[in-house]
């Protein structure tokens, strides 16, 4: 056997490894699941909005069909999609659907008021103290849209740039349900 062909004794080829590696796989899945997938349950979480009004999932947006968007004004998808979620808001808030755009902990204030203002944002625009996104499943990725129904079960989950056929249709649902 040349040196080249040995197997070091670090790296065996044993099934038992695959076997844990898919284990562990299927721990993590089920954790994510669980954490999201199985609850479906909006958490209880409150928003500060640029104003200083604070609004809550537990009050203030129960009952209600809304949108939970997870942005910053420094991520370009976030950014090229803002203008197709401003038409989505526009097209269904006659129907009551309420929208919240949750600005990241990193982003600076004075950028997302820049922003929200010259943009002529129609929904609530909230700065996070890094509390929400921590209650929405450790959001860390931008954009992340949670679209919730009126009994607060989270229907869907976007993570980057929704569908917005897929999203207007689910809205659509929503908002016509009993």
């Amino acid at each position: 056997m040349s040196e080249n062909s040995q197997v070091s004794p670090g790296r065996s080829k044993s099934p038992l490894r695959y076997i844990v590696m898919a284990i562990v796989a299927g721990v993590i899945a089920c954790t994510g699941y669980f954490a999201f997938g199985g609850q479906q349950r909006v958490p209880d979480a409150t928003f500060t909005l640029l104003s200083g009004q604070k609004i809550s999932t537990s009050t203030d947006l129960k009952g209600k069909v809304y949108l939970i968007n997870f942005w910053a004004t420094d991520c370009e998808t976030c950014m090229k999609e803002m203008p197709a979620m401003v038409n989505t808001y526009n097209r269904f808030k006659g129907r009551g659907l309420e929208f919240v755009a949750v600005a990241m902990k990193y982003d600076a204030p004075m950028y997302v008021t820049n922003y929200a203002q010259t943009r002529n944002l129609p929904f609530k625009v909230a700065m996070d103290d890094g509390s929400a996104a921590k209650q929405f499943g450790n959001v860390q990725l931008t954009p992340t849209t949670f679209v919730v129904d009126k009994d607060g079960k989270i229907l869907k989950r976007y993570v980057g740039e929704p569908t917005f056929e897929e999203l207007d249709a689910l809205l659509d649902k929503a908002l016509n349900a009993a």
